[in-house]
This record gives C-alpha cells, structure tokens and sequence, in this order.
C-alpha cells in the first residue's frame, strides 16, 4: 500500500481548515469578525448565524446545542459516521476540500469537489448488493426504494446504492462512503393516510419496511430526514398528522429532537424505546432484530 492509500491519522485530519473544508460541502460563512467565521448552522435549521469557527485554533462551536470541537467531531455529528468512517473518506480521497493555499486554487479545488452524477439505475452490483445484506436489506426490499448511481467526485469515478430526496438529490452510502448530492433535502412518501412514520436516515427507514413485511406501505406516510437539520423546517408539515411516529437515532441530538416534538401536543410519539441500548433502527435490526419476535410499533393497525 503506498503513502496515497493509507488512512489519515486523526492528527492528519485535524490540520484539515475547517472553514474550507465547510466551503467545500457547500456552507460559506454569514459574517466574518477578525479570526470569527459566523455560519447558520449546518447541524440544525435556524435564521440567526450561531455556529462560529474560531479560525486560528481551527475548532468549532454550535452555540445552539452547546457543542463544539475539531474537524472529527463535526464530522460524527453531520455525518452521522464514526472516526473511523470518517478517516477512511479522507484516505479514500472523499475529502471535499483540503486548504487551499490561494483564492484560485480554493475555487478550483471546490469545482472539482461537486459530486456529479452520472448514471441513475437499477441495483444490481454485487458488492453494493453485499452491502445492504451487511445492513440485513434484502435486495427485493431495497429495490424499491433505492437505485445504483454512478457518480464523479474529485475527478474520479465512484458507485453507491441511491435515495432520492424531493428536490432531486440523492443520499448516497457504500461500505465506505456515506455522503449527498446536491440539492440536500428530506424524502416524503404520501399515500393519504393520517400517520406518519419519521426517520433520521433511509437505511432506518429501510428496517422498518424489513421488521414489517406484511405492513401495507400505504397505510403510513413517511418523511425521511436525510439530515436532522432539517427537522425544525419539518415540524408544520408533520402538523397536519393525526399521529406522527418519531424513529430518531438514540443519541443527544436525536432524542433533543423528539423531545421538542412531544412538547407540541400528544400526537407525537417516540417509538425510539423499540431500539433501546442501540444507536438507531438499524443498528437495532443487524444486532437484535432477527432475535427478537415481540416487535410492535404504538398505534400499528
């Protein structure tokens, strides 16, 4: 393995300019004050600015939800990946944008860095197929929902299994890479109904079309997050529910959010107690979900 394919060390990723790697995933700053670099918060929705790069210690704070840190923990929190996860994007050339050493070479650098996508089709490469087994999503189940994409970044052809959000773009996953073509936004599939099912992320929502094979797919409407960002713009559409289902991840961010939408009335419901000692749905499917055969989600007909 020559020096090009190994991973970055946590130390290596660190250098990383937060403030070109955040430009490089399409977030410029809303105001720039000395070594202060202000953004709306690519963690969350709000309308003021309050997520600061402190751009000479290259560390980050969200003043929003209290949290801050280095390139590593932005990257956990809004990919929703592990170190190691992350690391291995960076190895595999997936980094959006190294610091750049001129204002020409960052503008180049970041036009090579779009995600274009080049073919839309339907699953069938083996190691993708593989990689949803991995996640316990049989092919019959994924194919529904999802297509094969073949797509270019930094120059260099990539393929990933596909989900396509509202506005066009898609959530794109392999066994290495976890990340999104623009434009980003939630993925709604309405069938009429007066429920709704809310996931963070699609292999979530995948599990649940898993755990319930014989649940009609229209008798729920679904909204997939794709981001947690986005759910504070989400909250006046879930209004119109009788019954809003929240399958959120179970950590800080995730149960924050349920608990701020059980707060707006008793038609929410956090179904999260269904993966309990687990990260997400999905987590909970590989690890326990052929095990356990007592699953019932509240409210299911």
């Amino acid at each position: 393995m020559n020096n090009s394919e190994q991973y970055l060390t946590c130390a290596q990723a660190k250098q990383i300019d937060i403030v070109e790697y955040l430009s490089g995933i399409g977030y410029e700053p809303h105001k720039i004050r000395g070594e202060d670099y202000w953004y709306l918060s690519p963690l969350r929705a709000e309308k003021t600015a309050s997520f600061k790069i402190d751009r000479k210690l290259n560390r980050w704070y969200d003043h929003g939800i209290g949290k801050g840190g280095d390139i590593i923990d932005f990257a956990i929190l809004y990919f929703n990946c592990t170190i190691s996860e992350f690391l291995l994007s960076l190895r595999s050339k997936f980094s959006f944008h190294q610091p750049a050493a001129s204002v020409a070479s960052h503008n180049q650098d970041t036009q090579l860095s779009k995600i274009v996508i080049r073919d839309v089709r339907t699953l069938r490469n083996l190691v993708l197929i593989r990689y949803l087994h991995s996640r316990k999503i049989p092919l019959t189940v994924a194919a529904k929902f999802c297509k094969e994409i073949d797509f270019e970044m930094n120059g260099k052809p990539y393929y990933s299994v596909g989900f396509l959000n509202d506005v066009g773009g898609y959530e794109l996953r392999n066994a290495y890479y976890k990340n999104s073509s623009a434009p980003k936004g939630i993925t709604t599939i309405k069938n009429g109904t007066v429920r709704i099912a809310v996931f963070e992320g699609f292999f979530d929502f995948l599990s649940f079309q898993v755990m319930f094979p014989y649940e009609e797919l229209a008798q729920w409407d679904y909204c997939i997050l794709n981001s947690l960002s986005f759910f504070d713009k989400t909250m006046p559409f879930l209004q119109a529910y009788n019954s809003v289902h929240l399958f959120l991840d179970r950590d800080t961010a995730g149960q924050d959010c349920s608990r701020q939408a059980l707060q707006q009335g008793n038609h929410y419901v956090d179904e999260s107690n269904l993966y309990a000692g687990y990260k997400d749905l999905n987590e909970w499917l590989v690890t326990m979900g052929k095990q356990n055969k007592n699953v019932n989600v509240t409210g299911q007909p």
